[in-house]
């Protein structure tokens, strides 16, 4: 993909094998424009249902623009609400949308992205992993009116993006997710190398004490994205 002077190229990491309840879509706009969201739905409140419904409506939509974004997201609230009365039909959804200007990011809920340059990230959605939870307060249904969290960012050569639920980083710390993907070759070799981090986390059972100490067993997705001239 390419875009003026900036490509990009990406790598999935996915395992929804303990509740089945992430979903992620990776479109690509044209021109080297992209969206990319990650989707984790919310255990025992109808999270498969919501986190496959939000991927399935930012697919089908026409994106020229974040506000195509939030409308989609809004309009999702809406009909889950309607149904689930905010008990019901609960997912987070974090989208990063390029169209050849900054990055923007739109999320509700908590799931993270990461934008990395030099070796250094900045947390761009989501809380910090570890045992403290946020909740489905800000969730997708979770309430008549949408919390929307938005900002945006300057891409460069060298750049990489992580777009990821919580069952990755609360088994590998944001610091340490920047290392192993700073320190990729390719975004399949990042999304390998922490694949290996938490399946060697979770043969042992424990996590590093800033993240609680015990591995939390959830469904784990990661998008990978790298930037380059």
């Amino acid at each position: 993909m390419a875009n003026g002077n900036l490509a990009s190229a990406f790598a999935t990491l996915f395992d929804n094998s303990t509740h089945g309840e992430d979903s992620y879509l990776i479109r690509d706009l044209g021109d080297g424009h992209f969206l990319d969201a990650v989707m984790d739905g919310v255990t025992g409140h109808g999270g498969e249902e919501a986190s496959r419904s939000v991927a399935e409506a930012l697919e089908a939509a026409t994106i020229r623009s974040p506000e195509d974004v939030i409308s989609v997201l809004e309009e999702q609230n809406g009909d889950f609400f309607q149904v689930g009365g905010g008990r019901f039909l609960l997912t987070t959804a974090s989208v990063a949308l390029f169209l050849g200007g900054p990055l923007y990011v739109i999320s509700a809920g908590d799931s993270p992205v990461f934008h990395i340059r030099g070796g250094e990230y900045q947390q761009l959605s989501g809380r910090i992993g570890g045992i403290l939870r946020m909740g489905t307060a800000k969730a997708i249904g979770a309430g008549q009116d949408l919390i929307l969290h938005r900002t945006e960012v300057n891409l460069a050569a060298g750049d990489r993006l992580v777009t990821a639920s919580d069952g990755v980083t609360d088994n590998v710390n944001p610091a340490e997710i920047a290392q192993f993907v700073s320190n990729a070759e390719s975004p399949e070799s990042a999304s390998e190398a922490i694949k290996q981090a938490i399946d060697d986390r979770l043969e042992r059972g424990i996590t590093p004490e800033l993240l609680g100490g015990r591995f939390r067993h959830d469904d784990q997705t990661g998008i990978f994205r790298f930037f380059q001239a």
